[in-house]
C-alpha cells in the first residue's frame, strides 16, 4: 500500500450510533454465557461463547494475551486538602521493562497522567501511610520532570527491613482503573471480573477485554477438542482508550505498548501450519507487530520496534509468516536469548494486509476508535453489518459487553 492511498482514509467513514445504555457497565455473571456473533465470509450465525469451539476453522492456534491489570489509579493528598490523581503509563527508571519494573524496591520512576496537575508544585512531596503485606509502609510522591509528567515514587518500610517490591506497594496503593467510557467507580468487584482467568504478568493498564468471557471451562474444551493455545504478552496502555481526534486518521499519533515474547512462543509459531486466531486486538498487534519485528532482522536491523506506519512503507517481495517467525527464532537462539522485549505503535487500518492472523475473538469498540479501524482492515465494509446485527439482536457493548469471532 503506498503514502498515497493511506491519507484517503476519512476518519466520518467508520462512526455508528452507540446510546449509552447499549455500553455494559457490568459483566455477566457467568463469563461464558455472554453471546457470541459468528462471522464467516460474510455469513453471521448467533450463538452463545461457550460453544465457540463449534465455529473455530479446524487445526487452528489461539493466541492469548497474559497481561494483569494493575491498580494503576494513585490518590494522594496534599496537606491544603487537594486531591492529585496519578495514573501511572510507562516506567522510565530503573528500568522501563514492565516485568522488571514490577519488581524493583525503594523508588522508581513512571511516566504518569496527572489530575489536578495545577496543584502540584515542583517541590511538592506527597505523602501516605499505608499497609502493605503486614508491614507499614510510607510512600512519598515528587516530581521528576515537570514537562514530561514524570513523578518519582520512593518508599520505605517503617516495620523492618524486609524490602517491599513495587507490585505489592500498588496492589495496596492504587485501584484498579476502570476504562472512561464506563462512567462509574471502580467497585470490588472489578478486581476480579476485570482481569482475564488466565492473567499472570502484571503491567497493564487496561484488561484484554476480549479474553473476559473465556473460564476454566472453555479453556478445557478448547483443548479437548484440538485447538492449540498459546500465551504471548503485550501490557495494554491508556492510549487504547485515547479517541482519534483528526479526519485523516494517519496523522492520529499512535499510542506505544510493550510485547514480551519468549523462545517457546516462536517455536510454536514456527512449527504452527494452520490458522493463527488472536484473542483481542492486542494480541493481535503483538502477532502482526513480531512478524514485522522478523523482516526488520532480515534486513539487519535488530531494533524491536514497530513504528506507526512501518507496515505501509513495503514494495519489495516480504518473506511468508514461518520464514519470519524462523528468522527471529534463529536470532533468539544464536544469542542465547529466552525472552524478547519489543515496543509497538503499529496502526493496523483499512488496507493493511495481515501477515500471521486469520480471524479474531474480539468485543464490540467504540465508534471512530483505532480498535474499529482494525476490525474494518480484517473484514472490510462488512464490519457495518456485524455491527447493525449486534445493534438489532441486543448484544451488550465495550469492555463488559458481548463478544464475535470474526473470520474473513
Amino acid at each position: 500500500m503506498n503514502e498515497h492511498s493511506i491519507t484517503d482514509i476519512k476518519l466520518s467513514d467508520y462512526t455508528y450510533e452507540l446510546p449509552d445504555e447499549r455500553i455494559a457497565k457490568f459483566p455477566l455473571t457467568e463469563r461464558d454465557q455472554s453471546k457470541l456473533q459468528v462471522y464467516h465470509q460474510g455469513e453471521i450465525t448467533h450463538t452463545q461463547f461457550y460453544q465457540i469451539t463449534d465455529y473455530l476453522p479446524q487445526g487452528s492456534l489461539l493466541v492469548f494475551n497474559n497481561t494483569k491489570v494493575i491498580p494503576a489509579r494513585i490518590h494522594f493528598q496534599k496537606p491544603t486538602g487537594a486531591t492529585i490523581q496519578i495514573f501511572l503509563l510507562h516506567p522510565i527508571a530503573p528500568t522501563a521493562v514492565i516485568n522488571l519494573a514490577m519488581e524493583v524496591s525503594e523508588s522508581c520512576i513512571w511516566e504518569c497522567m496527572i489530575g489536578n496537575k495545577k496543584r502540584f508544585k515542583k517541590n511538592d512531596i506527597l505523602q501516605r501511610t499505608l499497609q502493605v503485606n503486614g508491614h507499614e509502609v510510607v510512600v512519598s510522591a515528587k516530581l521528576a520532570d515537570e514537562e514530561q509528567n514524570h513523578v518519582e515514587l520512593s518508599w520505605q518500610n517503617l516495620s523492618n527491613d524486609t524490602p517491599i517490591l513495587f507490585v505489592d506497594l500498588i496492589q495496596s496503593l492504587g485501584e484498579i482503573p476502570l476504562p472512561p467510557y464506563l462512567n462509574r467507580e471502580t467497585e470490588s468487584s472489578d478486581y476480579e471480573t476485570y482481569q482475564t482467568v488466565y492473567s499472570e504478568k502484571k503491567g497493564a493498564v487496561a484488561a484484554p477485554t476480549a479474553g473476559l468471557h473465556f473460564t476454566e471451562k472453555v479453556l478445557q474444551k478448547l483443548q479437548e477438542t484440538g485447538f492449540k493455545q498459546d500465551f504471548l504478552t503485550l501490557h495494554v496502555g491508556a492510549g487504547t482508550f485515547q479517541p482519534i481526534k483528526v479526519e485523516n486518521i494517519v496523522e492520529h499519533r499512535m499510542h506505544n505498548e510493550q510485547i514480551v515474547f519468549s523462545r517457546n512462543n516462536l517455536q510454536t509459531l514456527v512449527q504452527h501450519e494452520g490458522p493463527i486466531i488472536p484473542v483481542g486486538t492486542t494480541s493481535m498487534r503483538a502477532l502482526e507487530s513480531l512478524y514485522w519485528f522478523g523482516v526488520k532482522l532480515g534486513k539487519d536491523d535488530s531494533e524491536f520496534f514497530i513504528e506507526k506506519l512501518y507496515p505501509y512503507q513495503h514494495t519489495e517481495t516480504l518473506p511468508s509468516r514461518q520464514e519470519s517467525f524462523a528468522t527471529i527464532l534463529n536470532f533468539m537462539e544464536s544469542n542465547d536469548i529466552e525472552e524478547l522485549t519489543g515496543e509497538t505503535e503499529i496502526f493496523i487500518f483499512p488496507g493493511y494486509h495481515f501477515k500471521v492472523c486469520r480471524g479474531i475473538v474480539t468485543n464490540y469498540h467504540q465508534p471512530e476508535s483505532t480498535l474499529v479501524l482494525l476490525i474494518a482492515a480484517l473484514i472490510g465494509e462488512d464490519w457495518r453489518k456485524v455491527y447493525q446485527e449486534a445493534m438489532e439482536k441486543d448484544y451488550r457493548f465495550l469492555s463488559y459487553g458481548d463478544s464475535s469471532l470474526l473470520l474473513p
